[in-house]
């Protein structure tokens, strides 16, 4: 591969560019680093946690120098909404996708096939990225040395060691094959060594070149206190525990010294927001009337749900109204998102990888104000979910592998949260935890709750062995976008 390495703008360029187009007073921390590497030309690799604004790392290279940047997303709901954050903004930016209008995608393509395109960024799916039609219109750009750059977002779809595999994704490696000399910025939250080192494989790019950079930052949420709560389907209590919960929320939220510090900031005292994940959306449905029963304001959220109500449901939550506190919600909600007060993240259920479960969780709290995520876990419902995982045609060998390290950390009364979650993904570092987890807070209480809250392993091996288990409820769709 043959590359020259390009010159930075100023610092002042680039800083005045957050400021005037992203509304933004400063970097945070990494930003400016990543950002003047992709300006020089390397290749980057990005692996930080959700909330730390990933996208700006491609979204401002792409406003200061010149050609159009190219960014793969798996999301339609990701791609929509930065686009119109972007295009609010003054920003040149399109996204091709199964719902772009034929009008709008008519103009896209005339656009690339003049080879000069005005398009800044645009946003395109992996399975569009296999299409000819779109391949031979970026070859007009690149020959007119205007294809500035290639961004890979949700990164970790790219392996077949990763939780969200798509086939589509593997299919990137065009890109380098095609475009040598045209610089690749990868970016995920979830990326364990092999899922990483598979990336950078298919992709084409050398972790130890000079023409590469790679970001790896701590996936520690500080702010996210992390607690497991067991059960068992023998006394699953799961509503009344989190009924009990929520009310003494409430209730400590509205004491009189608190009330009046809520009054004079103007925060509302009734509304805290927060997100119920589970696996099923009859779930979904089920759980949100149980909780607005109990005088909770809950709405439900899958992809069954007609568009508007999924938009008006969205608006209304993001706007903190009245009767939508909280989002029950199957894994298709979540990501591309743009909610940063969401004050606790449930997993009802137990989620289906490791790296789900933590994505998820992360959507607390992006405002860096402390936030709670517990998740209900039983033997019970791993049993089922592991059937499901075996079942899966894409690498089964793999998620069941990060299931069993989600297993395991469930069942881990000895040791600290968020040092289990470093290590998982490769920190070498031990986190400061600062009693943010359930072990550190109360190390016998996650000993006595362990002991007397799950069924006995070996009786639900038994039972599912002589298949007692129903894993027959309909499961989520995949959150991921076909074109």
């Amino acid at each position: 591969m043959s590359r020259k390495l390009q010159r930075t703008p100023s610092c002042t360029d680039i800083g005045f560019t957050l400021r005037r187009q992203f509304k933004k007073e400063e970097f945070r921390p990494h930003q400016r680093e990543i950002i003047e590497a992709a300006l020089e030309g390397y290749d980057v690799y990005v692996q930080a946690a959700t909330s730390f604004g990933k996208s700006l790392c491609f979204q401002l290279p792409a406003v200061v120098e010149s050609g159009i940047t190219i960014v793969v997303s798996p999301l339609l709901s990701l791609m929509i909404n930065q686009v119109e954050a972007l295009q609010a903004s003054g920003i040149e930016a399109y996204s091709l996708n199964s719902s772009t209008p034929p009008s709008i995608r008519q103009n896209i393509y005339r656009d690339l096939a003049t080879g000069h395109p005005h398009t800044r960024l645009l946003y395109v799916t992996p399975e569009l990225c296999s299409g000819s039609n779109f391949r031979e219109r970026l070859q007009v750009v690149y020959r007119q040395k205007e294809l500035a750059r290639i961004a890979i977002d949700e990164a970790h779809c790219i392996s077949e060691w990763g939780h969200d595999f798509r086939k589509d994704f593997k299919r990137l490696s065009w890109f380098r094959e095609t475009f040598p000399d045209v610089p690749i910025m990868c970016l995920t939250a979830t990326a364990n060594a092999n899922v990483r080192n598979d990336i950078m494989s298919i992709l084409g790019i050398v972790p130890d070149s000079k023409h590469t950079k790679m970001f790896l930052m701590s996936p520690q949420r500080s702010n996210l206190h992390l607690e497991i709560r067991y059960t068992k389907d023998e006394d699953d209590d799961r509503l009344s525990d989190f009924l009990f919960w929520i009310r003494g929320v409430y209730n400590r939220r509205c004491e009189p010294a608190r009330k009046a510090e809520l009054d004079r900031t103007g925060e509302r005292v009734e509304n805290i927001p927060g997100i119920i994940y589970t696996t099923s959306r009859d779930e979904c449905e089920s759980l949100s009337a149980s909780l607005r029963d109990a005088g909770i304001g809950a709405r439900p959220f899958h992809a069954k749900l007609d568009k508007d109500t999924k938009e008006e449901t969205l608006a209304r939550w993001i706007n903190n109204e009245d009767g939508y506190d909280i989002i029950v919600a199957t894994t298709a909600f979540g990501m591309g998102i743009d909610k940063d007060n969401v004050r606790f993240v449930v997993h009802w259920r137990l989620p289906k990888s490791f790296e789900g479960y933590y994505q998820e969780a992360g959507r607390a709290g992006r405002d860096g104000n402390a936030s709670y995520c517990f998740l209900y876990y039983s033997r019970e419902d791993l049993e089922r979910v592991d059937r499901m995982v075996s079942s899966d045609a894409k690498n089964p060998n793999a998620r069941r592998q990060s299931l069993n390290a989600l297993a395991r950390y469930c069942e881990n009364i000895s040791e600290c949260r968020h040092a289990v979650v470093c290590a998982y993904f490769g920190e070498t570092t031990k986190p400061e935890c600062d009693f943010a987890c359930d072990w550190h807070k109360d190390p016998a209480d996650v000993q006595s709750r362990y002991m007397r809250g799950l069924a006995d392993a070996e009786f639900v091996s038994t039972q599912a062995m002589q298949g007692t288990y129903d894993v027959s409820y309909e499961m989520s769709m995949d959150p991921y976008c076909d074109d």
